[in-house]
């Protein structure tokens, strides 16, 4: 074991080579590491409706770590929420992982969490970690789990999507840029209903999110959601920073599967 010391986390993340030379060098295993940085994940929860922190800290596939926590709104729909699992979830997402290997969460994953995991490219090998708790298979926490297959999907959540959407004039503003990639990138296999959302900052700082459907529905994590967690975790800043908002759409996407929407 180290002496109490944790490896440097730069906008909420830890490069997989700092990891595997932290671990290295500490005798800490990386289920050891993940449950000790969950606090610091805590950090960055914003819930004035529960006032309960939610750290959630995810192993990527490349071996980085990425942190999660939850934020509420006041004044807004309860299901506007995002878990501190979703955070993380969007937060690898961003930064172009593929799937997770391990989760680390202060808590036990909600029935809603355990819906949205079930949706990722690495469901069936991913590995729950608690505090005092052996490592658990997500699948083990959703029997009999309903999921994309249900609805003859056959993608997953964290497999890159690119779906040449453009713009037409093509933009010059920074801003609608990031959130045509954004827009791009995102998971819709159910509605077709690619988006994406960036967010300026008064400093030029731009933080996007996609839209991550789930089979459930209900679980579904909006591009606004997304984007919000790219600000607070990988940003540092607050929502008084936002000066600027983009949303870009799909046209003609319609709530069902068929016909598949023209892209625009």
């Amino acid at each position: 074991m180290n002496n109490g010391q944790l490896p440097p986390v730069t906008r909420g993340a830890i490069a997989a080579p700092v990891v595997a030379q932290f671990l290295s060098s500490s005798g800490m295993t990386i289920d050891q590491l993940m449950l000790a940085l969950i606090p610091l994940a805590q950090k960055d929860a914003i819930p004035p409706i529960s006032n309960f922190f939610v750290g959630a800290v995810a192993l990527g596939a490349s071996g980085s770590i990425y942190f999660g926590a939850n934020y509420e709104f006041v004044g807004q729909a309860l299901s506007f929420t995002v878990h501190g699992e979703q955070a993380a979830t969007a937060h690898a997402i961003s930064c172009g992982e593929t799937g997770m290997q391990k989760l680390a969460v202060s808590a036990a994953p909600c029935g809603y969490c355990r819906q949205f995991l079930y949706e990722l490219t690495t469901a069936s090998t991913l590995q729950v970690l608690l505090p005092d708790t052996p490592p658990t298979l997500l699948t083990s926490l959703i029997p009999n789990a309903f999921g994309p297959s249900d609805l003859g999907v056959t993608a997953a959540l964290m497999s890159p999507q690119s779906h040449g959407m453009t713009l037409s004039p093509a933009p010059s503003d920074p801003v609608v840029k990031a959130a045509l990639a954004a827009a791009n990138a995102s998971y819709a296999p159910y509605t077709f209903d690619y988006s994406g959302v960036a967010l300026k900052t008064s400093d030029g700082g731009i933080f996007t999110g996609s839209l991550a459907e789930n089979a459930a529905f209900n679980p579904s994590m909006s591009p606004l959601e997304a984007a919000v967690v790219s600000l607070v975790i990988s940003g540092g800043k607050s929502y008084n920073d936002i000066v600027d908002t983009v949303l870009v759409e799909a046209a003609g996407s319609k709530p069902a599967r068929s016909p598949r929407p023209k892209q625009s």
